[in-house]
């Protein structure tokens, strides 16, 4: 019985290998017909996929340098009026946008708001902006036109100003006129202009050669005195300018010339030594005439902005300035500047610069000055 039940369990045993074995086989066909393919599938398909990614990747960048051509024109265009009005208002004169201020005659809080960053952007200067806008809101009425009531009170604003002329000596000796200003301002071009107007008037006229710091300072200042006949007092460069001022003035009073100018070095304002030397000069010229000099002009560039208030006030407090030159107003700069300076420093203009000629000197005329501040 024992014996029965071994051999029926190792016959069981035998059918289960043989069932398990056929089962193996059947299974072995397949996995090796498919995974031989899949081996070879597999790399056949990542092989073409890197490069369709690459492809997108690289016509992405085409689209991205094409937009940026084809949309430039497209902002381009809408954008040029936006950008190019601002920039276009000041071309067309200052006259006109104050006029645009004023469409339909009416005038509300926000057309003097207008106005007064109008007269700023002029560089006229905030406070200066701000009285003339306050008298031009006591005299507007309309159908006046506003551009010709804000060219009046510039108008007035000068009223009082005495026209320019060389001063005189006492005794018969020669006025005195010493010239400041910030670098490149033009100061030995305006005393070879002055120069060259008086000396056709029959004056007499000296140079001091005082700007002893910049290069060929000397030959130019000897140059203008060639041309106008004027007497150059100089030293070599390097020289005391203190020194060739006290020489200039003796110079002066023993041949008896009737007006001497007294060219300086070109010296930022905001330079203490450099404008303590100049007060040294000041110093020197009031000991060796006997009086202060009779005139102090500050040469003043026209494209000067609001710094040039600063600098007026700078040459003021250390020279005592009283006037005013302004020069390169030959371009399109209008010099509203001046305008600042006579409303808070008080100093009037005397003279206009408008080109590098010997006559491209003029007095100054407000009426003149107003129209083309205005126009």
């Amino acid at each position: 019985m024992i014996e029965l039940l071994v051999f029926v369990v190792v016959l069981l045993a035998f059918v289960a290998i043989g069932l398990y074995l056929s089962r193996a086989r059947r299974a072995a066909p397949p996995s090796g017909g498919t995974a031989a393919p899949a081996r070879e599938e597999r790399p056949e398909t990542p092989a073409p996929s890197p490069p369709e990614p690459a492809a997108p990747e690289r016509a992405k960048p085409a689209p991205q340098r094409t937009e940026p051509e084809t949309a430039a024109p497209q902002l381009e265009a809408p954008a040029a009026p936006g950008v190019e009005t601002p920039p276009a208002a000041p071309g067309i004169g200052l006259g006109a946008r104050i006029r645009a201020l004023f469409a339909g005659g009416k005038a509300s809080a926000q057309t003097w708001t207008g106005l007064e960053e109008a007269l700023v952007r002029a560089d006229v200067g905030p406070t200066a902006a701000a009285a003339v806008v306050s008298r031009v809101r006591e005299r507007y009425r309309p159908p006046m036109d506003p551009a010709d009531v804000v060219a009046g009170e510039v108008v007035a604003l000068f009223a009082d100003d005495p026209a320019w002329k060389a001063p005189e000596g006492p005794d018969g000796r020669p006025g005195i006129v010493m010239i400041v200003g910030v670098n490149g301002t033009g100061k030995t071009t305006t005393i070879g202009k002055i120069a060259a107007r008086l000396t056709s008037e029959g004056r007499t006229v000296g140079m001091a050669a005082s700007d002893t710091f910049r290069a060929a300072a000397g030959e130019q200042l000897g140059v203008w005195a060639q041309r106008t006949g004027a007497t150059l007092v100089a030293q070599e460069r390097g020289a005391d300018p203190g020194a060739v001022a006290f020489d200039a003035v003796k110079a002066a009073e023993a041949r008896g010339l009737d007006v001497l100018f007294v060219d300086t070095a070109g010296r930022l304002h905001t330079r203490a030594p450099l404008m303590e030397e100049l007060k040294k000069v000041r110093r020197v010229l009031e000991k060796a005439a006997g009086r202060p000099p009779d005139q102090v002009l500050l040469i003043l560039d026209a494209t000067t902005g609001q710094n040039g208030i600063q600098q007026a006030r700078s040459f003021t407090e250390a020279v005592d300035v009283n006037g005013l030159v302004l020069t390169k107003l030959d371009g399109t700069a209008r010099g509203g500047i001046v305008l600042a300076v006579r409303e808070e420093l008080g100093l009037p203009v005397v003279l206009v610069g408008t080109g590098e000629g010997a006559g491209d000197l003029a007095p100054f005329d407000a009426q003149s000055f107003a129209r083309s501040l205005i126009s």
